[in-house]
């Protein structure tokens, strides 16, 4: 690519399921909802970002897609799916969400001061988390805003 980021570009993340309907039901409990214009008996269009999408696919319109065997995401890790909320309290609240639809903990909370996540084992055993970052952190990054915060303590 000569052009790292472009505007419209738009990103895809298909993700194959077991079971349509019921992996609708578990992300809309996660307050994600679904663009109908590419929703059907096969394929649910989940928007996660501006222009960043969630594909749920069933397991045979995945293989359409794919020349290699799926993994089972229930004992092989291929990718961790990762989304942003927009304060603390709300990955906890989303977390919850999730376990009371029937996701399992996949890890303790981690808490780093700037940033926050909690992670979780969907319905077909894919591995998410959902993570808080101070916008400070956002805007300069990691290191750049924990120095900051390291000379803020420090004594003048």
């Amino acid at each position: 690519m000569t052009t790292p980021a472009h505007a419209g570009r738009m990103l895809f993340v298909n993700l194959p399921v077991a079971d349509l309907e019921r992996s609708k039901a578990f992300f809309a409990a996660l307050g994600f909802g679904f663009n109908p214009k590419f929703t059907d008996e096969t394929a649910a269009c989940m928007p996660v970002g501006e222009d960043a999408f969630v594909m749920l696919l069933t397991r045979e319109k995945f293989a359409q897609f794919s020349k290699l065997p799926m993994a089972d995401p229930t004992t092989h890790t291929l990718a961790l799916y990762c989304f942003s909320v927009s304060s603390r309290d709300e990955v906890d609240t989303v977390s919850a969400a999730a376990l009371a639809a029937g996701a399992t903990e996949a890890d303790d909370a981690e808490d780093y001061g700037f940033m926050y996540s909690r992670s979780f084992f969907d319905l077909d055993g894919h591995g998410w988390q959902v993570m808080w970052m101070a916008p400070a952190a956002v805007e300069q990054g990691p290191e750049a805003f924990a120095a900051s915060m390291q000379d803020a303590d420090s004594p003048s």
